[in-house]
């Protein structure tokens, strides 16, 4: 119980703070409002077009099948550091075929979502 209290007055200073830093750039910040500081940013460029422009839905689709598929290939590390001393221990194989079924049911996807053309960019 005493590591999570140490936690808890971690996080308790962590909260205050932050929320002190925000009170106190309140009530001593300027309050000038320009039409230049209350425009859009964007990364230093003026902004191009609409802000409220809709995408398609082929963007998120490839973003999220990005995220999907890299996360997966994030599991890989780990296992291939355990493999060894699985290995030793005489689980090789089965680690290894654990594996393999995970790999292809990734490339499943993989192909399902290249032949349903998911990955074209139009």
């Amino acid at each position: 119980m005493d590591s999570y209290f140490s936690l808890a007055v971690l996080f308790g200073i962590g909260i205050a703070l932050s929320g002190g830093f925000v009170i106190l750039s309140y009530f001593i910040g300027k309050k000038k409002p320009t039409l230049e500081k209350m425009g859009p940013y964007e990364c230093g460029v003026d902004p191009i077009g609409s802000p409220r422009q809709r995408f398609s839905v082929k963007f998120y689709l490839i973003a999220m099948l990005f995220i999907l598929f890299d996360i997966e290939v994030v599991f890989l590390y780990p296992w291939a550091m355990l493999f060894k001393e699985f290995k030793a221990a005489g689980l090789g194989p089965l680690l290894f075929g654990e594996m393999v079924v995970f790999l292809g049911i990734l490339g499943l996807g993989l192909v399902y979502v290249w032949k349903r053309n998911a990955l074209e960019w139009e």
